[in-house]
């Protein structure tokens, strides 16, 4: 028996990377009986015979996972934002972040397209990338015309397994393609050569860039709070936790207790308005999902 991580899954297989070497297995049984199903990512135990006929026999716990896309064990989230084509959005970068932090991961977030940036338009941008800073979030700033912007990604993704999420048109493609040349990735669908047509299977996989593991999936197609509670989401913000031991009431929503030192650093503009009015329109959106039965 051996040990490794699923680094593709496709048609009822997951090709093992182990020691350097990819091996296809199938599921056992047991996993059905179990309801457990190997997700992209897992560190398995595994049986193999060659490299063909091998049986995955365990699974061992994760520490997160995603539904859409399907993956396990991410280490870190690549949030890329354009800041023009379309214009940069904290009330999208603000939901992404929720998500991701909610899940325990780190995000990294990447303000694309800097080559197009006007004078009009740079003192606003800037001034985002401080705040994301000061709550203390890496910010990269890249344009796929300049090699070294694109080069300094390199570093963060050694030992991690990252996913690239944003919205559509933002460059996540054509920043993969400057990484890794050969997978030619279509800009605008960045699973094209994976084959997601009509009349092909979609599938994650992990690719290796930079000495780790880059998920190559069009990242998060939902964006909705599904999981998220009312008590889980002042977590979700890494400034507000920060603050929270000074609030008066522990538990503190942050929004009609007094003395509350979230709202004492919104009014001195430590926290940007933007952030908290954010939070109170996802809380809102909390309390009026529909119940889950």
């Amino acid at each position: 028996m051996a040990e490794g991580k699923i680094i593709k899954a496709l048609s009822g297989f997951y090709y093992v990377l182990s020691d350097g070497q990819v091996y296809q297995c199938r599921g056992r049984g047991v996993f059905r009986k179990r309801k457990v199903t190997p997700l992209v990512g897992d560190y398995v135990v595994f049986q193999a015979e060659n490299e063909r006929e091998g049986y995955i026999l365990d699974v061992f716990e994760r520490k997160n996972e995603l539904v859409r896309p399907p993956i396990a064990n991410i280490d870190q989230a690549i949030l890329v934002f354009s800041a023009v084509e379309p214009d940069f959005s904290p009330g999208l970068l603000d939901r992404f972040l929720v998500l991701i932090e909610s899940k325990g991961i780190r995000p990294i977030i990447v303000v694309s397209k800097m080559d197009l940036v006007d004078d009009e338009t740079k003192p606003r941008l800037e001034q985002y990338i401080r705040d994301y800073r000061q709550i203390g979030y890496d910010v990269l700033q890249v344009s796929v015309q300049t090699r070294e912007t694109v080069e300094a990604l390199l570093p963060y993704f050694e030992g991690k397994v990252s996913v690239f999420a944003g919205q559509s048109g933002v460059g996540k493609s054509s920043l993969l393609n400057a990484l890794r040349p050969e997978l030619q990735l279509k800009t605008g669908d960045i699973s094209h050569h994976l084959g997601r047509g009509k009349h092909t299977t979609r599938h994650v996989e992990l690719i290796e860039i930079g000495g780790g593991f880059v998920a190559d999936t069009p990242g998060f197609s939902a964006l909705e709070f599904d999981e998220i509670e009312l008590e889980q989401l002042p977590l979700c913000f890494p400034e507000f936790v920060a603050r929270s031991g000074d609030c008066k009431f522990r538990g503190c929503t942050h929004t009609a207790e007094p003395k509350c030192a979230v709202k004492e650093a919104l009014a001195s503009g430590d926290i940007p308005s933007y952030r908290y009015e954010h939070y109170v329109s996802f809380i809102e959106e909390i309390k009026e999902r529909k119940p889950r039965y």
